[in-house]
C-alpha cells in the first residue's frame, strides 16, 4: 500500500469485479465496499497499518461518505480495521495477544455449544456434518478452507438451538479469520486440523459430549497458541533485521572535548 493517503489503491483490473455497478441495489453498496476492502487486506494490496481515507474510497467508488463509513464499521467489527478518534481509520494490525485471546473465547463459547447440540443431532444433521468434514478435506485452496472449515464448525453446533450463542461464535470466527489464514496459508498444518475435525466428529456421533468437549477445546487452543508463537516469533525477526539497519543510519559520535 503506498498510495493509500492520496488515493484508494484498488485501481488495478484484477479488483474490478468486486467494484459496485449501476444496477447494483444501493442497500447493498456498505456491502460491496466492506466486501473489497476485506479482499484487499487479505490479498495484501492493503497492508495492515495502512491508513482508510473514507473521501479516498468514497470516490474510488462513486458514493457518499455514508456507506463508506457503514463498510469501515463493519470491518472494525469484525477486526479488519482500526478507528480511533481524531485519527480516521488503518488496516488493523495482527497482534500475539489478540490472536490467542480470540481462540481462547472460542473455546469456551464452542465447547458449551458442542455439549448443547449433541443430544439434538439426527441422522440428518450428522450426515451434513460429515460432509462439510469430508468437503474441508478435499479443499486445497487455503482461502476456502476457511470457509468450508466455519462451514463445519457451525453445522455442528446448530443442534443447539441457541441463536445468541451463534452469534457471538460467528462474531469471533470473524474476527479470527485473518488469524486463520496465517495458519492454513502452511500446508503442513492443514493436515492436523482435518485429522482433529475427524475426531471431533466421531466423538459428536457417538453422542459423547465430555470428548468431543475436550477434543474442541484442544484444537482450538492449539490454534490460538500457534498463531500466537508465529507472530511473536516473526516480530522478534523482524525487530533482529531492522536492528542493524537502525545502527548503521546513526550518526558517528565525535570524541567528547576535556572539560566538556
Amino acid at each position: 500500500m503506498n498510495d493509500a493517503t492520496d488515493g484508494f489503491p484498488l485501481e488495478s483490473a484484477q479488483h474490478a469485479p468486486l467494484l459496485p455497478t449501476a444496477h447494483t441495489p444501493r442497500a447493498s453498496t456498505p456491502r460491496v465496499i466492506a466486501e473489497a476492502l476485506r479482499a484487499a487486506i487479505i490479498d495484501g494490496t492493503l497492508a495492515p497499518g495502512a491508513p482508510l481515507r473514507q473521501d479516498a474510497i468514497a470516490r474510488h467508488f462513486s458514493v457518499s461518505a455514508i456507506p463508506v463509513r457503514e463498510a469501515l464499521r463493519q470491518l472494525e467489527s469484525e477486526g479488519w480495521v482500526k478507528v480511533e478518534m481524531n485519527k480516521g481509520a488503518t488496516v488493523a494490525r495482527l497482534t500475539p495477544d489478540e490472536a490467542r485471546e480470540i481462540y481462547e473465547i472460542r473455546s469456551a463459547l464452542e465447547s458449551l455449544a458442542i455439549a448443547l447440540a449433541i443430544p439434538n443431532h439426527t441422522a440428518a444433521t450428522l450426515a451434513e456434518a460429515a460432509a462439510l468434514c469430508s468437503a474441508a478435506e478435499r479443499e486445497p485452496d487455503p482461502a476456502l478452507y476457511v470457509t468450508r472449515n466455519e462451514a463445519f464448525h457451525t453445522c455442528l453446533y446448530a443442534p443447539a438451538n441457541r441463536p445468541q450463542l451463534a452469534e457471538m461464535i460467528s462474531s469471533l470466527h470473524r474476527r479470527g479469520e485473518r488469524y486463520l489464514r496465517l495458519k492454513f496459508g502452511l500446508p503442513e498444518y492443514k493436515g492436523a486440523s482435518d485429522a482433529e475435525h475427524a475426531d471431533i466428529l466421531a466423538a459428536v456421533e457417538r453422542k459423547d459430549i465430555a470428548t468431543a468437549q475436550a477434543l474442541v477445546s484442544v484444537h482450538l487452543l492449539g490454534t490460538g497458541e500457534f498463531v500466537y508463537r508465529f507472530l511473536t516469533e516473526r516480530a522478534q525477526a523482524e525487530a533482529a533485521e531492522a536492528a542493524p539497519r537502525r545502527r548503521r543510519g546513526r550518526p558517528a559520535r565525535t570524541p567528547s572535548t576535556i572539560g566538556s
